[in-house]
């Protein structure tokens, strides 16, 4: 079997990490994810899958432990900081309809 250097197991960890970027900001920007049900469990789906990743990636040494933390806790950050606009746009626009 071919050696994959760490470099070209990092940069193929963090095209997956975009991956995710893009679909939670996608969301940001439709505000959709209320009309659309499954996006919570296909984000789930995703944030496991990459997390199993990572863990993978921290075994082989290709990135520390406290790296992988850090990646998987801006990911989360970023889907929370997208739940609280969502919620805070919510409650804004419930007041000024007088709900």
């Amino acid at each position: 079997m071919d050696s994959i250097n760490k470099n070209t197991a990092l940069e193929i960890l963090m095209q997956d990490a975009e991956k995710i970027y893009k679909l939670i900001n996608s969301q940001k920007e439709h505000l959709c994810f209320a009309n659309c049900p499954a996006f919570e469990d296909v984000v789930d789906t995703q944030m496991y899958g990459f997390s199993r990743e990572v863990e993978y990636a921290v075994k082989l040494g290709i990135i520390s432990k406290e790296e992988g933390h850090k990646i998987l806790s801006d990911l989360e950050a970023s889907l929370n900081a997208m739940y609280t606009n969502y919620f805070d746009q919510s409650k804004n626009d419930s007041a000024d309809k007088g709900v």
